[in-house]
């Protein structure tokens, strides 16, 4: 189970470099980072929950990813100050975009594959019956 935690760690700093790295270059376009973002969020909830299945990780990280963006709908001081900030910006985002949905679901589409194609074999050679 830990060489599986560890793995979705491995995973999670990917994909939150690659991200930060998507803004840096002006040759990739800026959707890239919400892809890599959404795809952060399905990992670090299958590391949490490493004993549920692969649909509560799927739906989770869709609620919370939407919610997210939802959220970006309500304007307040304080809640505008604080998308003002690095922080801010990168975790509740700025502005609404419905785009933004359809980035997300491919983001953690992106999580679900590399999860079947990379994860589950490594879990089934290493930690029987952890997946």
């Amino acid at each position: 189970m830990m060489k599986g935690k560890l793995l979705y760690i491995i995973l999670i700093s990917i994909a939150i470099i690659s991200g930060l790295l998507s803004r840096e270059f002006k040759v990739v376009p800026v959707f890239i980072g919400d892809i890599l973002w959404a795809t952060m969020v399905y990992f670090i909830l299958r590391m949490l929950f490493t004993h549920k299945t692969l649909n509560f990780a799927i739906v989770v990280s869709l609620l919370f990813c939407f919610a997210i963006e939802f959220s970006q709908l309500y304007k307040a001081p304080w809640i505008d100050n604080l998308r003002h900030t690095l922080f801010g910006r990168l975790v509740l985002g700025e502005t609404f975009l419905w785009s933004d949905l359809l980035c997300y679901a491919s983001g953690i589409a992106l999580g679900i594959l590399v999860d079947l194609l990379f994860v589950k074999p490594f879990a089934k050679r290493h930690d029987a019956g952890s997946y």
